[in-house]
């Protein structure tokens, strides 16, 4: 090949290459007038997006404010629950009338046994002296002398020390029974002051269901004044009830104390009820107390208590004044006194 073929043959190749290169450099660059136009139409959808977004938030505001509506709604009911279920008063201060140092309820003195007294001329002076010149029970004295629930054991020596109830204190025992818990308040009433003290609270028994009386049970309702015939009973102490001859401590237990005189709100007359210990049962052989019916309605309508706790209140309140109310809820008592 000459070299003037050459040439032309070079320069023909040499135009047909930049030819391509145009070619495909004009097609690379389109795709990014595409893209530019495509990216022009991407604000619509986004403005689109934050207008929903505007809208979502009153929604959510809404649903909270349900929420909270509901939830204080839930916290008043609850509240109105609590006032209406409101804890009921507890006590046990028993040992405060035993205790011959602090603490020590101030109706209450400390005092040291003398055979000669000022108060008592021509003898010696007995235990139911100091009993009946203090208007405290031989049993509260017994209870104190001793220290212990021993009630029977009186025995008493120059020096000896016991508790009275002081002179100068005007008192008057209040008993309180609901009888849709099965439980009874023991207060003192000092009446000069008015004011009342919780002593105790304790559980009984009641009188059977009854849908023909008005309380609902065989125990009525109302305010009764406690008489002073009461009565203690042992083993083999036998008396007549219900025409029948039996042994006393079956059917009351080991105390009983009479209701003696209807007060306001009666339901039922006094007489025939009281308050009395739990009957007594033989158990291989061997009498002794039958706790199951308190806390349940079974008796013939007086109110029945445990062993120990009958004779508890039979020593603290046989020699002054006492009252029993029952109601239906500690909510209807008509208290006396400020607490």
């Amino acid at each position: 090949m000459t070299f003037p073929k050459f040439l032309a043959f070079a320069s023909v190749f040499l135009f047909a290459t930049i030819g391509m290169l145009a070619f495909f450099k004009s097609n690379k660059s389109s795709p990014v007038i595409d893209v530019k136009m495509v990216s022009t139409t991407l604000p619509t959808p986004i403005a689109l997006e934050r207008e929903i977004q505007i809208v979502q938030p009153p929604v959510v505001k809404v649903v909270e404010t349900s929420v909270i509506a509901e939830r204080t709604s839930d916290m008043a009911a609850s509240k109105k629950v609590q006032a209406i279920e409101k804890p009921l008063p507890e006590a046990d201060r028993i040992l405060e009338l035993f205790n011959k140092s602090e603490p020590r309820l101030p109706i209450v003195e400390t005092i040291i046994y003398k055979s000669r007294v000022p108060w008592l001329k021509g003898r010696p002076a007995w235990l139911s002296d100091y009993a009946s010149y203090y208007g405290t029970s031989r049993h509260f004295i017994a209870r104190s002398l001793n220290g212990s629930r021993d009630y029977l054991k009186q025995e008493v020596a120059e020096g000896d020390s016991f508790n009275v109830y002081r002179k100068d204190k005007n008192i008057q025992f209040y008993l309180l029974v609901d009888t849709s818990r099965c439980k009874m308040w023991f207060y003192v009433m000092d009446l000069d002051l008015n004011k009342r003290t919780l002593l105790k609270t304790y559980n009984v028994g009641l009188g059977r269901l009854n849908s023909e009386r008005v309380s609902g049970l065989l125990t009525p309702l109302g305010k009764y004044a406690l008489g002073n015939k009461v009565a203690i009973y042992r083993p083999k102490i036998e008396g007549i009830y219900n025409g029948q001859k039996v042994e006393m401590i079956r059917i009351f237990g080991t105390r009983w104390v009479p209701f003696e005189k209807e007060i306001s709100d009666c339901t039922a007359p006094a007489k025939s009820l009281g308050f009395h210990g739990v009957p007594w049962v033989l158990n291989s052989g061997v009498l002794s107390e039958d706790c199951s019916s308190i806390g349940k309605y079974e008796s013939d309508g007086c109110i029945r208590l445990a062993t120990e706790d009958v004779e508890e209140i039979f020593a603290i309140l046989l020699a002054k004044p006492a009252v029993i109310e029952l109601v239906r809820n500690f909510s209807d008592a008509k208290l006396p006194g400020t607490e």
